[in-house]
């Protein structure tokens, strides 16, 4: 039977909007309302309010991922934990000496120090409190200055942005915006935001090939995104097989540790932040997680020991 003229215009658009969502299945409100048992005017309404995750009106109708989840309604939302209502707080207040001010420079200092950035704890400090760099006697990276101020942002999306189900456009996003305005954004074969295109590996081992990165992460995310109740090692499984996957030319290691962060306050745990001290540790840790699980779970227990003591000192609860 052919297409009636309204039909046709309705699967040009809808082929469109779909166009940069590969592989995503979407069903109707219908299906939808069905599935959760609930009236397709709600869903309806939960969509036209953002509170389903992907949802994308074509036409005159809505459109749902296959895998969205029903909003929880009344007394069974999820409360925002207390550690991210304040970093929230802080944010917006600008506030100088807090809690969002000492993780924004510890865990930007620390995250690139582990990736060679040779700028100082100070010198981080200083450039978040007064956007420059100061006078230095040696000289000094640009790109090094670019991706700290970049952190800071990164950070920041992360705190606004905490309960958005972890996906493929999220965590590129991060890489986007971390390496945007660096030397290397300037190559156009390093595709700053998308996935790698030549091979690489990380101390000596091998990585997973450019043209088999996609197919990986949306295996692992599918994975990871279906499990209930996430607890610690969830979210360290996570960090350690994408970091094996290594989906970008440079710069998974940061842009993995501030997923971990991201996790941890989406799921009402206490985040880490892993020093130059824990380095080594974290390093052997990635290494021997098929093997040996402690290794790494220790050292971020550890590190999340010493984020407790901030939060301690900043009378921040977390229990």
């Amino acid at each position: 039977m052919p297409l009636s003229a309204r039909s046709v215009i309705f699967a040009e658009e809808f082929g469109s909007k779909l166009a940069d969502r590969e592989n995503m299945e979407y069903i109707s409100v219908s299906e939808f309302a069905k599935r959760h048992n609930v009236s397709e005017r709600t869903i309806r309404n939960y969509c036209a309010v953002g509170k389903i995750v992907g949802a994308m009106l074509v036409g005159k109708s809505w459109m749902i991922p296959a895998d969205a989840e029903l909003p929880k309604r009344g007394k069974q939302r999820k409360r925002v934990m207390p550690l991210l209502a304040v970093l929230r707080e802080q944010k917006q207040m600008q506030l100088r000496g807090g809690i969002y001010h000492r993780t924004q420079i510890d865990m930007t200092y620390n995250s690139n120090h582990i990736e060679g950035s040779r700028l100082t704890h100070d010198q981080t400090r200083y450039i978040f409190e007064t956007n420059t760099i100061g006078i230095t006697d040696e000289s000094v990276n640009v790109d090094d200055i670019i991706e700290t101020s970049n952190h800071f942002r990164c950070i920041d999306y992360i705190i606004e942005n905490t309960e958005l189900r972890l996906s493929e456009d999220f965590i590129k996003h991060l890489h986007l915006l971390l390496k945007s305005g660096t030397s290397d954004s300037r190559k156009e074969w390093f595709r700053v935001g998308e996935y790698k295109q030549y091979p690489n590996e990380v101390g000596g081992i091998d990585t997973i090939l450019p043209e088999d990165v996609a197919r990986e992460m949306k295996a692992l995310l599918k994975e990871y995104n279906a499990i209930k109740g996430k607890s610690l090692e969830d979210i360290v499984d996570l960090h350690q097989r994408f970091e094996v996957i290594h989906p970008f030319q440079d710069g998974n290691g940061r842009v993995g540790r501030l997923v971990m962060f991201k996790e941890c306050l989406a799921n009402g745990i206490v985040p880490f932040i892993i020093t130059e001290e824990l380095k080594m540790f974290y390093y052997r840790g990635l290494h021997e997680w098929d093997r040996v699980r402690g290794f790494l779970l220790d050292t971020c227990l550890t590190a999340q020991d010493n984020y407790k003591m901030l939060l301690d000192y900043f009378r921040v609860p977390y229990k």
